[in-house]
């Protein structure tokens, strides 16, 4: 017997992410005995979410191991500012040369985009950035899920739990993904049927962008820097 894990999960953290992109799929993993997950920052600083969530780093990116899988999640000015960290971007570039599976939620795709990658590869991002990310090389499908060989990447926020259980269903089996959705009881009915701009209707939509306007307009400065940056 050995009590060394069978898979290293890496979930990147960093200040302004939006904490359920990462909790939620944590929450997935943490019923799996033979993964061992690690929160990675550049330093083991307490990290502080967009919604004010104090978060701790267990290593960071020089200490930690060869990853079977790294996610890293959306947030708001924070994504935007990640885009353009390059030492976030390196230690990506890094991992992935060895990673079996390369993820992330929400618009944590963007910053996989600014690393280099997923140009070629069809993914999924808030419904609010998918034009941003198309706009970095990437074939964009709007999908709770999206998996395109080895890359896995969710839609907004809440998906972070259906990506939790596709992953899971890749290294174990869907049996064993089945089991941890039973056990979260994961079978949602949301109140309202206003979770996507298909359903939300024309008014609902606008008021949300409007709302968003301050990021979106940052999002898009930074997405043509980095597709400028790309090319190159």
């Amino acid at each position: 017997m050995t009590n060394q894990p069978k898979y290293h999960i890496g979930l990147v953290i960093y200040p302004g992410m939006t904490q359920l992109d990462i909790t939620a799929p944590h929450q997935v993993f943490s019923f799996i005995p033979e993964v061992q997950v690690h929160m990675l920052w550049k330093n083991l600083e307490s990290v502080t979410s967009g919604e004010g969530l104090i978060i701790l780093p267990t290593t960071t990116f020089e200490q930690c191991p060869q990853l079977d899988v790294i996610c890293v999640p959306g947030g708001g000015m924070g994504t935007v500012e990640t885009m353009a960290d390059s030492e976030v971007l390196e230690f990506l570039q890094q991992q992935s040369k060895t990673a079996k599976y390369i993820t992330s939620v929400c618009t944590g795709s963007l910053i996989l985009a600014a690393a280099g990658l997923l140009k070629g590869y069809r993914a999924g991002c808030h419904w609010l950035f998918r034009e941003y990310l198309a706009m970095l090389g990437v074939e964009v499908k709007n999908q709770r899920v999206v998996v395109d060989r080895n890359r896995i990447t969710g839609g907004g926020v809440t998906a972070g739990i259906d990506f939790g259980l596709v992953v899971v269903s890749q290294l174990c089996g869907e049996e064993t993904a089945k089991r941890i959705q039973l056990l979260l009881e994961y079978n949602p009915e949301p109140p309202f049927d206003a979770g996507s701009p298909d359903n939300a209707g024309d008014v609902l939509v606008e008021q949300v962008k409007k709302f968003g306007q301050p990021l979106l307009e940052a999002t898009l400065a930074q997405t043509k820097i980095t597709a400028e940056n790309l090319s190159q």
